[in-house]
């Protein structure tokens, strides 16, 4: 799967100050990707807030982003869940057309077994039209995907292509990279190890900092993918200080406060998630003013 080498985005969904999808600002964003760099859009993944969208809104913010990216990306899915029967009849009856891959979430709230997750996602390759990316992220889930259960995985299942590793953890990063098959991907999904993580000889990231400052944050990756250290480093303690700041108060409140300051959409973000408070929206701002030209 060359076409997940480099930078990947994780949406968000912007919403109006009533709420609604806002159309228009998601095909901004898109765009603003695809022009600064971006080599792949992930659509309905956790920073898309897909937990707090009806049915109809994700068809419409899947329509929207398969028109405004018109070939130009490759696109991946986010289809993931706990119930793995359901995750298996969507898999088996949604209309995939447009996209390249789905990325999968370890399920959460449940705290499988690692024998759990294993049969899980199992159940998902067996009828997964598209290539699999799986996604490991215990801050969230509440249980991690062990490097053992990952590696059989990946040599039972030729369609389960790739990782995204979110667990924080550059140790268990590299053992995956190290025991994983030769053409398996180990993908950062956590921005501040993706550098490291790729010099490792990582893929390079699925990322939500890339999304407020694609031109940098993808040249930062290809920087690393062609070992070019030094200069791949100058870029990632360049913008460091904006991904601890996204985080600070919740993803995707972070990253939308920066779409604001940018122009691009409203920082609107559904409950149970708020707004930044003053002082980040602040901070968040300046840091743009100075750092996108």
């Amino acid at each position: 799967m060359q076409s997940l080498i480099g930078t990947g985005v994780a949406l968000v969904t912007p919403f109006k100050k009533d709420f609604s999808v806002d159309v228009e600002a998601l095909k901004r964003i898109v765009n603003y990707q695809i022009d600064n760099g971006i080599n792949y859009l992930v659509v309905l993944g956790t920073t898309g807030e897909p937990a707090t969208l009806k049915k109809e809104e994700k068809e419409l913010v899947i329509k929207t982003v398969i028109e405004t990216n018109n070939g130009r990306l490759p696109l991946v899915l986010g289809v993931g869940g706990n119930n793995t029967a359901e995750v298996v009849e969507e898999l088996k009856t949604r209309d995939f057309t447009g996209f390249s891959a789905v990325l999968s979430v370890s399920p959460y709230y449940n705290k499988p077994t690692q024998e759990g997750i294993y049969q899980h996602f199992k159940a998902i390759a067996e009828v997964s039209p598209l290539p699999v990316i799986l996604y490991n992220v215990p801050g969230r889930t509440g249980s991690n995907v062990l490097p053992s259960t990952v590696i059989r995985l990946a040599n039972d299942f030729k369609n389960i292509v790739a990782i995204k590793e979110a667990a924080g953890d550059i140790v268990q990063a590299m053992k995956l990279i190290q025991l994983k098959p030769k053409d398996f991907l180990v993908i950062s999904g956590d921005d501040m190890v993706t550098l490291p993580m790729v010099l490792a000889g990582g893929a390079g990231v699925i990322s939500v900092i890339a999304e407020g400052f694609p031109k940098q944050f993808s040249e930062m990756v290809r920087l690393g993918l062609e070992r070019k250290v030094d200069e791949a480093y100058k870029i990632h303690y360049e913008i460091a200080d904006s991904i601890d700041m996204i985080f600070e108060q919740g993803n995707p409140g972070g990253v939308k406060e920066i779409f604001k300051s940018l122009g691009l959409s409203e920082n609107t973000v559904r409950l149970p998630l708020v707004n930044v408070n003053e002082d980040l929206a602040k901070r968040l701002k300046d840091f743009v003013a100075k750092t996108v030209n």
